[in-house]
């Protein structure tokens, strides 16, 4: 189970997040974001250690922004987060991996996805929001089940310490990740690490995937 913690924005916690070894972490380059981290020094970017993948969270941003973001903070992975077209994330896999995220309710079209796949490295569900994520509320699990697709995926939207253990009831032998955010923070972007701790312990357990007939 890979753990992706999303939505960092101070020096010292990223830190402290990264001490507990994530496999990715992620920034999000989205103004209206109360998580959004404007800007962050490369160089403190590149002392984080090279086995967690630094992750930048995007909502239609251009092609351009994102390339100068890539190449000035050697991010290793994208998340796009709006209406970005299958072309446009195929423009960046090779670079770096590539997330595309979309939200999910009970009258998802899981057909709109065919065209990302091989154009995209995974997928990351989200609870469907107006405002792109963060909204700290889950959606049915069971809507998974309709998932067909051979491209992995994150788990994400209201994921907490109160749902945690329920994460081993999904059987999918897709689900590739978990992604933690707005209900391990004592404040916007700013993560509980106590609550993270307890959550990377929950994560760990072995988790047995049912393989499909």
């Amino acid at each position: 189970m890979k753990i992706k913690v999303c939505g960092l924005k101070y020096s010292d916690n990223i830190k402290a997040v990264t001490d507990l070894n994530p496999d990715y972490v992620g920034f999000i380059y989205y103004a209206k974001s109360p998580r959004f981290v404007n800007d962050i020094d490369a160089d403190f970017l590149g002392e984080l250690p090279t086995s967690i993948y630094k992750t930048a969270v995007f909502v239609n941003e251009g092609e351009q922004e994102i390339s100068r973001l890539i190449e000035q903070h050697g991010f290793d992975a994208i998340q796009l987060h709006g209406n970005e077209s299958p072309e446009f994330a195929q423009e960046f896999k090779g670079r770096v991996e590539v997330l595309k995220a979309f939200g999910l309710n009970e009258d998802f079209d899981f057909e709109q996805l065919n065209p990302y796949t091989n154009k995209v490295d995974y997928f990351l569900f989200d609870t469907k929001t107006d405002e792109h994520g963060g909204s700290g509320r889950t959606f049915d699990w069971g809507i998974l089940n309709n998932y067909q697709l051979d491209v992995p995926f994150f788990l994400s939207g209201g994921l907490s310490l109160d749902n945690l253990n329920q994460i081993a009831n999904i059987k999918h032998p897709q689900f590739y990740g978990v992604d933690l955010n707005s209900k391990f923070e004592t404040a916007p972007g700013l993560k509980d690490i106590d609550k993270l701790k307890q959550a990377f312990a929950v994560l760990k357990q072995p988790i047995t995937h049912e393989i499909r007939s």
